[in-house]
């Protein structure tokens, strides 16, 4: 097959596509400085490139419009640090008089000839100007590195068919982001509203059937310490995710430990819980998580594990360690100096003795249930956007020379 014409494309098209240089399908400007127009009631959007690298989400705001973005334009990161995830994103701008142009983004506006959606994807994080990273020092791009890009392009009318299949595999995956976004904030909200607040005795939300107030309990009231290690080589190792404060299962496997490290290790069976109170990276205070969708792991030892006593859910104790309940109890070891290097250093017996408040067995399964039940849509609609971004990756590198 030619390298001239892309594996698929759409029927009755079959002429090669031409090479051409950005500056023969579009113009290039440079944005200008916004520091001294900042304004947290200004009405016009920075695009700077925090704007693009978060498609928008993050967003600062200038009282002054100093350089005016037009519809179908596109916003292109010319500067990031090493290894940056931002340098050459695009963002295709959609509306007039509402976004104006930071310095170090370019603005690309596309010929008349030039569909600008078939170019917002071909221009994104293209290999040419990922070259341009060494991974040691700042990428800054020139107006000439970006002008002088050459890349194959069909006629207006196929830019017109391919521009317009990415906008519509673009929307899908935006639609199942803010699905996917709004179920995480529906479960925090969930968690605020299902476990009492410090100090309180009930929760604002419960089942039907419950009015008891929840008792304040010791951790170790209701738990006990784990410590076998059978030595085993074959089972998977627990490791924890700077990434959230929630832990995907794929985040906590990470191969085969050697023989002569197992000592460091404790054997982790399904239900059982485990604390990783040396890295305050993960969250405030640490993450608590169950072992729930595999029999066996190894976890290190710097983690404290332990099980659910009888009439105690190990599900509910992971949910109430998500919330802000134990924070005041852990905040009081913190403080009192269990921290070395930056990091959470909080011993067993500390541990242990934090209070909890906990609701009787039956409210405990049905509260856990809840949440597991949510936890599992949730990734069920996390895993339909992984597959969403890894088709629309296969079609960029078969519906483009």
């Amino acid at each position: 097959m030619s390298n001239k014409v892309p594996q698929i494309r759409f029927n009755g098209y079959s002429d090669a596509w031409e090479e051409r240089k950005l500056i023969e399908v579009a113009d290039y400007r440079n944005g200008k400085a916004h520091e001294k127009d900042i304004s947290e009631d200004g009405y016009y959007i920075v695009v700077n490139s925090k704007f693009v690298s978060t498609n928008g989400l993050v967003k600062k705001y200038s009282d002054e419009m100093i350089a005016p973005l037009s519809k179908n334009e596109i916003a292109f990161v010319l500067s990031d640090v090493p290894n940056g995830r931002a340098i050459a994103r695009t963002f295709l701008i959609n509306e007039d008089n509402k976004y104006s142009l930071n310095q170090r983004i370019a603005g690309i506006t596309p010929h008349a000839d030039t569909n600008s959606y078939f170019l917002h994807s071909l221009m994104n994080r293209n290999h040419y100007f990922l070259r341009f990273d060494n991974g040691v020092s700042q990428t800054n791009l020139s107006k000439r590195e970006v002008e002088k890009w050459v890349e194959f392009y069909p006629s207006y009318q196929e830019q017109q068919k391919i521009g317009s299949f990415f906008k519509q595999l673009d929307d899908t995956i935006a639609l199942h982001q803010r699905k996917l976004d709004l179920l995480k904030e529906q479960k925090k909200g969930y968690l605020q509203k299902m476990l009492p607040k410090n100090g309180a005795k009930v929760p604002e939300l419960r089942f039907a059937g419950f009015a008891d107030a929840w008792e304040d309990r010791k951790l170790k009231d209701v738990t006990e310490r784990v410590r076998s290690n059978d030595g085993r080589m074959d089972l998977p190792t627990l490791t924890m995710s700077a990434s959230s404060g929630w832990l995907d299962q794929k985040d906590r496997f990470s191969g085969d430990i050697s023989g002569k490290e197992k000592k460091n290790y404790t054997l982790l069976k399904k239900g059982e819980l485990s604390y990783n109170h040396g890295n305050s990276k993960l969250a405030k205070y640490g993450v608590v998580f169950s072992l729930t969708n595999c029999e066996e792991a190894l976890v290190p030892r710097v983690y404290h594990s332990f099980k659910a006593l009888e009439n105690t859910s190990a599900d509910f104790i992971e949910y109430m360690f998500s919330t802000k309940l134990p924070d005041r109890e852990l905040g009081k070891l913190v403080s009192s100096g269990a921290r070395m290097d930056g990091l959470l250093n909080i011993n067993y017996d500390d541990f242990m003795n934090i209070h909890i408040s906990i609701p009787n067995y039956e409210e405990q399964i049905l509260v856990s249930a809840f949440f597991r039940k949510l936890d599992e849509t949730i990734a069920l609609h996390q895993r339909k956007l992984e597959l969403l971004k890894e088709q629309k990756k296969g079609f960029l590198q078969k519906m483009f020379v």
